[in-house]
C-alpha cells in the first residue's frame, strides 16, 4: 500500500507541474472574482505545504526559501507580501524538485506510526501515510482551484 501512495503521489505531482506549465504566466497575478487568492499563491501554497506536510509527516528537513511560508502559508494573500514573489520557472522548479524528494521516500518510512498523533490544525494523525495521503488530498484540491481559476480569467476576457 505504501508504494502505491509514493507512486500516486508522484503521479499528482507530474499532472500538477504539465497543467502549471500550460498556464501563461501573465494570468499567475489574476484575482478572479470570487476567489481570495491568485494562481501564483496556491502554486506557491502547494509547495509550502507539501514541504510541511514532508517536514512533518516524514521528518524530511526542509529545503525551501526561507520566505515561502512568509508569503504561502495558510492566511497569507498577495496583498500583503512585501517580498517578490517567486516566478513560475522558480515555483515550478520547487515543484519539480519536491519530486525528486518524493522519489525518495521509503515505503518503510510510511508504514510507521507516530509515538503519539500528529496534530495539523484541525486534523490528526497516527501514522507517516495519513500526513502523506492528506498532502495528496490537498495538492489535488489546490489542482482544481487552480483549473477554476484560469477559467474564470478566460471567461472575464
Amino acid at each position: 500500500m505504501a508504494q502505491a501512495s509514493i507512486q500516486t503521489a508522484k503521479t499528482v505531482r507530474q499532472l500538477a507541474i504539465g497543467s502549471l506549465q500550460a498556464i501563461p504566466e501573465e494570468l499567475f497575478d489574476i484575482q478572479p472574482n470570487g476567489f481570495n487568492n491568485t494562481i501564483r499563491w496556491n502554486i506557491g501554497h502547494i509547495a509550502a505545504m507539501q514541504d510541511v506536510f514532508l517536514a512533518n509527516g516524514l521528518e524530511i528537513p526542509s529545503d525551501l526559501p526561507s520566505n515561502y511560508n512568509k508569503m504561502f502559508f495558510m492566511g497569507t494573500k498577495p496583498a500583503d507580501w512585501a517580498d517578490t514573489p517567486p516566478s513560475k520557472e522558480e515555483l515550478l522548479q520547487t515543484l519539480s524538485t519536491q519530486f525528486n524528494r518524493l522519489s525518495e521516500v521509503s515505503p518503510d518510512k510510511l508504514n510507521e506510526s507516530f509515538h503519539s498523533p500528529r496534530e495539523m490544525g484541525p486534523f490528526t494523525f497516527s501514522c507517516r501515510d495519513e500526513v502523506f495521503q492528506f498532502a495528496l488530498i490537498h495538492e489535488a484540491v489546490h489542482l482544481g482551484v487552480i483549473s477554476s481559476m484560469v477559467k474564470a480569467i478566460q471567461a472575464g476576457k
